[in-house]
């Protein structure tokens, strides 16, 4: 068998909490899903690369395939099932909390599901947050509101108290619906409970609006945030082109990766500069951003920028071990110090410029779902119950190929995925903007 030279076949092994001694109550095909209606069996694959050329050995990596299992491991009459939701907002989350309680409840007819406070921190006794119970009627509409039902947090707790609050209550499945700090949690909880040979299933949803979840290609939120931040865009560039020598100035979420200001940068098309984390921001000197500016106004009149928050910490001292209480690195502001240099470099030149400012970050963050990610919303949902209904542990739902799959947390937190400067996406942003020609 021949390996991947980072990923081996070990390290996509999904735990299960044992035998399936339940058949499922869903309706479903009587033959196995080739495609899609039946059962999945677990013996079902997607491969981790998907393409080939004639004459080449097939890469046989693979992940397990996820769908509904034809057995399941817990008796829906005896379960009770928990979702709880994890750092900052992000378009969608309600729609997942729906999508959960409604494929619980009508299609496997779950006792009960519970939702938990203010996120890890509301699975602790000293929360002061009890548990919610979720029923059909408590959610029916909330997939038009933006945020989270439930409130949020970020922030580690004790897992032992964690463990002991769901075996005090009496959880059995817990779906934690965030980023990668989340899922590292979450996958810290799954190890507990399984050293303590419990019956409780963890499974992930990844939730992240900067889509930097490894073995996900989209995450829910990426396409409403792209959606907003285009108009955005598009409002830069009027107030760029209104004034003489104008500058429309974007900033955008992207802390490690800048996904969101590619996507939006190409879905609006007026952009002429994107500055993202994975391509060093070099201000001053001939080949400098400053100076391509400068070129751009003297051949135009008026530039859009955008840029990711997570661009040039280097330039603001912020190249610390400075953590917040998700574990993200503390992030100085771009976007002012951008605006402050760009100004006082023309300043020097006797240049009058106008540099209009936008950072849209939390109206982004806030806003409902739109089609696209209410859609991906509500495929991961149903796919997270039909796991964790099976007795699958320890793992995210991913999308892979278009097809969702089954992730191990051990393999899929802890390093983010990032934007490769190589990339057709990035080679189309550099395309689109034209901002190679304005440097040097």
């Amino acid at each position: 068998m021949v390996e991947h030279p980072v990923l081996r076949q070990a390290q996509l092994q999904i735990s299960c909490l044992g035998p399936r001694p339940h058949p499922s109550p869903l309706q479903r095909s009587a033959e196995e899903a080739t495609s899609s209606g039946g059962f999945v069996p677990d013996t079902m694959r997607v491969l981790y690369e998907p393409r080939y050329c004639v004459g080449e050995e097939i890469n046989p990596l693979a992940f397990e395939r996820a769908g509904a299992r034809r057995e399941i491991y817990f008796d829906p009459s005896q379960t009770q099932a928990a979702v709880v939701t994890c750092g900052g907002l992000c378009p969608g989350i309600n729609n997942v909390i729906r999508s959960l309680v409604l494929e619980l409840r009508h299609n496997y007819g779950v006792r009960s599901v519970l939702g938990i406070r203010y996120g890890y921190r509301g699975l602790t006794p000293q929360s002061g947050h009890p548990p919610r119970p979720l029923t059909v009627q408590d959610v029916e509409s909330i997939h038009h509101q933006g945020g989270t039902i439930l409130g949020s947090s970020r922030g580690a707790q004790k897992t032992e108290v964690i463990v002991d609050f769901l075996t005090q209550q009496k959880i059995d499945i817990l779906f934690c619906v965030g980023g990668d700090g989340t899922q590292c949690g979450a996958h810290v909880i799954a190890e507990e409970v399984a050293r303590r040979q419990l019956p409780i299933a963890i499974v992930g949803i990844p939730k992240t609006i900067d889509n930097d979840i490894k073995f996900c290609f989209r995450t829910f939120g990426f396409y409403s945030a792209i959606a907003e931040a285009e108009q955005v865009i598009d409002c830069a560039h009027v107030e760029a082109k209104g004034v003489e020598n104008g500058i429309g100035l974007v900033k955008l979420m992207g802390r490690e990766a800048g996904f969101i200001a590619a996507g939006a940068t190409m879905a609006s098309g007026e952009a002429n500069f994107t500055l993202i984390p994975e391509v060093p921001l070099e201000l001053h000197g001939p080949r400098g951003f400053l100076r391509a500016l400068e070129r751009r106004l003297e051949a135009r009149d008026h530039a859009v920028v955008v840029v990711a928050e997570g661009v040039g910490q280097e330039l603001l001292g912020q190249a610390s071990a400075r953590h917040d209480a998700s574990g993200n690195r503390r992030l100085g502001d771009i976007g002012p110090f951008l605006k402050e240099h760009i100004e006082s470099h023309f300043e020097t030149q006797n240049k009058r410029v106008s540099v209009k400012y936008f950072d849209p970050s939390y109206h982004i963050r806030s806003v409902p779902a739109n089609a696209a990610d209410s859609l991906l919303c509500e495929r991961l949902a149903r796919h997270a119950v039909h796991a964790a209904m099976a007795g699958k542990t320890d793992l995210l739902i991913g999308l892979w190929h278009n097809h969702l799959i089954h992730v191990p947390l051990a393999t899929s937190t802890g390093e983010k995925k990032r934007l490769s400067p190589t990339s057709n996406l990035w080679t189309s942003v550099l395309a689109l903007t034209g901002q190679a020609k304005w440097f040097g």
